[in-house]
């Protein structure tokens, strides 16, 4: 792709908190766009981006789709995410490729819980953002609020680029504080036809006075303007434009617009702001792999003429084609029938076919262009994560880290027929999904099915059902408790067993020792270990034994986390005794031993929760929260309800919803997230003990 084609290509996600509007936003773009000639809505389940059965069903997105549309020149591939706690992942892998993002935030609601967990995710990336207040239309809407929080929770320099004309039922339009223009939308023609003349004199002083703000802001952040600025104390449209685009590709700055999609109000100014501030490929910072020969960081520019480097970020089934390798190109060409290296698996695949995707359709093309989205078929063995580079010259690039499940089921064929297609089925299931995770208990025999929530496990199960055909016994869902290690600990363990007429015999030193809260499971080896190996591939044997050891547990078949596992000794009887089935074996079992000698503890997922209540309920909501074991963080005010804030442990918040709408006689309402892991009371391993 040239590089001015380049400059003109726009690949944003669209996230926000569920029920904020993202899938509606998305669609009354592509109407406006004109790549769809009647838009629908999530209620009526006739939108472009929901199509999977489960979505249209409940009325929420369930996987990130991506469409792309056309506006002002510019091409605009959009990648509209999940807004519930259970499907983050969707968000966390779609922003990890995208170069930009509209973060829509509720009127009403203002920055809620999973705003929150979006907006961590976007700067861990950091993504360039716009923010759009939708809903403008809705009984508490209120703009002032929502960017007073922008900045507060989120410490956005958020910065309104418009006001809006009326509130609630009253609003018509928006206030362009670039222009100083007054836009009204006509509802006859679905926002198609709109009228731009002068400010309401009501609102002329509030316009006044924001854009004076406005031209503050950007002048004290950016040299290129603060000259015009203090020569004339204002700034034209123009040089606002091109200093909010420096800004918002620097990060420094988050332009703040307004509107109600569901209404067709305001976003085709949104769709300006797309196009004017956020960034294209070639705006980003070169991406920085690592080399996989000498370890060394390796840049790549996002040019055709660089060497190939692609990242696989998702992977999704299509009852036509097979599975789809959603790729983000982000040096040189991927084209249809080359050869592509993966590191990972240090094997060469080949391209069958390229697609670019609108939503469940598919367009064939010859290739992928740096900056390019599409989706690759024919590929074996590539997982979510893995890059796909040329094989002369290997990198990889940082890999998509899934967040652990916090809840489980037990899951099992009707009958011995079924077995083979369940195992299958749920194979393909965590293929797409990372955090859907399955094992076979080994004292039960039980297929054990793990993912981030009671509505992740409902819709795998559905799947499993509708889309794969597999008849199954379902369990109840149970929380997915966690082991880890308290203290450090080292232990020497000697495998020595006849196994089919074949002895197999090896000496492991392996040290145990605790991380930090969050920070995962890690296997390593020290380097006489690696040297002393009699064969290369040995090394990925004791680390796969280790893996095996720590996802299985000490205490009560909980995988462990938060610790490091290490062989740091090894003493070979002979290459031929201490084979494969000796390391493997000595490592699971070594483990096992030097965990249990490292206070090994259990660990539990703990929610956090946002309960927004009528005052008068708050004691009984307190109360509430105290049996549950709850920490209340923080009590605010929001107009006339009473915002509560707390840490509940995820065990204790089943039948929840029931009964906060008993407690507070149905006028609470509540969203939750996954928060971390912490340590259990006396009572809480007393219980799961006996278990």
């Amino acid at each position: 792709m040239e590089d001015s084609a380049l400059s003109n290509v726009r690949n944003i996600g669209i996230v926000a908190h569920i029920d904020a509007g993202k899938t509606t936003t998305t669609e009354r773009i592509l109407f406006y766009t004109q790549k769809i000639h009647k838009h629908g809505d999530v209620h009526d389940g006739n939108t472009t981006t929901d199509f999977m059965v489960q979505e249209r069903e409940r009325g929420i997105t369930i996987q990130s789709a991506a469409v792309s549309c056309e506006w002002k020149g510019h091409a605009i591939n959009i990648i509209d995410t999940p807004g519930h706690v259970d499907f983050t992942m969707e968000v966390e892998r779609s922003l990890r490729v995208l170069d930009g993002a509209v973060c829509v935030f509720c009127a009403v609601g203002g920055v809620q819980p999973q705003s929150e967990t979006v907006w961590r995710q976007a700067d861990r990336y950091a993504v360039p953002r716009v923010a759009f207040v939708n809903k403008m239309d809705r009984m508490g809407a209120n703009f002032t609020r929502v960017v007073d929080e922008l900045r507060e929770k989120l410490k956005a320099n958020a910065v309104p680029v418009e006001l809006p004309i009326g509130k609630e039922e009253g609003f018509v339009g928006v206030v362009d504080l670039l222009e100083m223009k007054g836009i009204v939308y006509d509802e006859k023609t679905d926002g198609k036809n709109f009228t731009v003349g002068d400010i309401p004199a009501e609102l002329k002083d509030d316009a006044e006075l924001a854009r004076a703000e406005l031209c503050e802001k950007v002048a004290d952040l950016d040299e290129g303007v603060m000259e015009a600025y203090l020569e004339n104390g204002d700034l034209t449209a123009e040089e606002l434009k091109g200093a909010l685009r420096r800004l918002v590709v620097a990060n420094k700055i988050v332009p703040v617009l307004c509107g109600t999609s569901l209404r067709d109000k305001g976003v085709q100014p949104l769709l300006d702001a797309v196009a004017w501030y956020l960034p294209s490929p070639k705006d980003r910072p070169p991406v920085v792999a690592t080399d996989l020969k000498g370890g060394e960081p390796a840049t790549r520019q996002q040019k055709d003429s660089e060497l190939l480097t692609a990242l696989v970020f998702k992977i999704a089934t299509d009852p036509f084609v097979g599975r789809l390798f959603f790729v983000r190109v982000y040096g040189g060409v991927l084209k249809k029938g080359a050869n592509v290296f993966n590191p990972r698996t240090r094997k060469r695949e080949r391209v069958m076919k390229i697609v670019r995707l609108f939503a469940d359709d598919q367009i064939e093309v010859d290739q992928l262009s740096a900056g390019d989205i599409g989706a690759l078929v024919g590929l074996k063995e590539a997982t979510t994560g893995d890059t796909l580079c040329a094989e002369m010259k290997p990198c990889h690039l940082e890999r998509i880290t899934a967040p652990q499940p916090v809840m489980f089921l037990a899951i099992e064929p009707k009958s011995g027929a079924d077995k083979d297609k369940l195992v299958d089925s749920m194979k393909a299931l965590a293929a797409e999904d990372p955090t859907c995770q399955f094992r076979e208990d080994e004292e039960t025999g039980q297929t054990i099915l793990s993912g981030m929530g009671e509505l992740h496990l409902e819709i795998l199960v559905d799947r499993l059902k509708r889309e794969f055909k597999v008849a199954a016994n379902v369990g109840k869902p149970m929380v997915s408790y966690a082991e880890t290690v308290l203290q450090p600990a080292t232990k020497p363990f000697t495998f020595d067993r006849e196994i089919g007429g074949k002895r197999h015999a090896v000496t492991l030193t392996i040290e145990v020792k605790p991380l930090e809260r969050g920070a995962g499971r890690k296997v390593s080896l020290a380097r006489d270990v690696k040297n002393t190996l009699p064969d290369p591939h040995y090394a990925e044997t004791l680390e796969q034994g280790l893996l095996d050891g720590v996802m299985t547990g000490v205490l009560a078949r909980y995988p462990m986390t938060d610790l490091e596992a290490s062989v740091t000794g090894i003493e070979i009887v002979d290459p031929e005794v201490s084979d494969e089935i000796a390391l493997r074996g000595a490592a699971v079992m070594g483990f096992r031993e030097a965990a249990l000698a490292a206070s090994p503890e259990f660990l539990e997922p703990i929610m956090k929760l946002e309960i927004t209540t009528p005052p008068e309920s708050v004691g009984e909501v307190l109360g509430d929260l105290n049996m549950r074991r709850g920490t209340v963080l923080d009590m605010t005010q929001r107009d006339d309800m009473q915002v509560v804030h707390a840490r509940v442990p995820m065990a204790q918040m089943f039948g929840y919803a029931t009964a906060i709408r008993s407690l507070t006689k149905g006028r609470a309402s509540y969203s939750m997230e996954p928060s971390d892991f912490a340590l259990v009371s006396k009572s809480v391993h007393d219980h799961l003990m006996s278990l």
